[in-house]
């Protein structure tokens, strides 16, 4: 009974932190610019030194994003196999405990399967479309 309480806080609390924190981030007004460029569809070249925005391309933020949602799972699954380690040392030879621990390690240990497999597919994805639209190497982070 306590472990699906746990097991809910943890989610409810992790949910509530990815939603809440960047909707407290400040928002500056910035004033209004007439830097309309020719062929400069989405607009970057007026960003950063007018608006106070970022100057970075949006799919290498949409990557950024996806990166650091499948950090945050990550978390998730070394908090549920350290869970599930408890568990079984706490067990006192109930086969029962031992069971669900098991259980909980084999689903983790696919959830990170899973988890490391979409970032591989993220990241060729991202590197492969910014190579063939923009001609160049995809930027790492510095």
């Amino acid at each position: 009974m306590i472990n699906k309480k746990l097991i809910n806080l943890v989610f409810v609390f992790l949910f509530a932190f990815a939603v809440l924190v960047p909707a407290s981030a400040p928002t500056l007004a910035a004033p209004s610019s007439t830097c309309d460029q020719e062929g400069d569809l989405l607009g970057l070249g007026c960003v950063g030194s007018n608006t106070g925005l970022s100057d970075k391309d949006p799919r290498i933020i949409i990557v950024q994003i996806i990166n650091v949602i499948l950090g945050l799972l990550g978390i998730v699954v070394t908090v549920l196999i350290v869970y599930a380690g408890f568990l079984w040392m706490t067990a006192g030879g109930e086969e029962s405990k031992v069971e669900k621990a098991r259980k909980i390690i084999v689903a983790a240990i696919i959830g990170l399967a899973i988890i490391l497999s979409a970032f591989a597919i993220t990241r060729f994805v991202s590197f492969g479309l910014y190579q063939a639209t923009m001609g160049s190497e995809y930027p790492v982070a510095k």
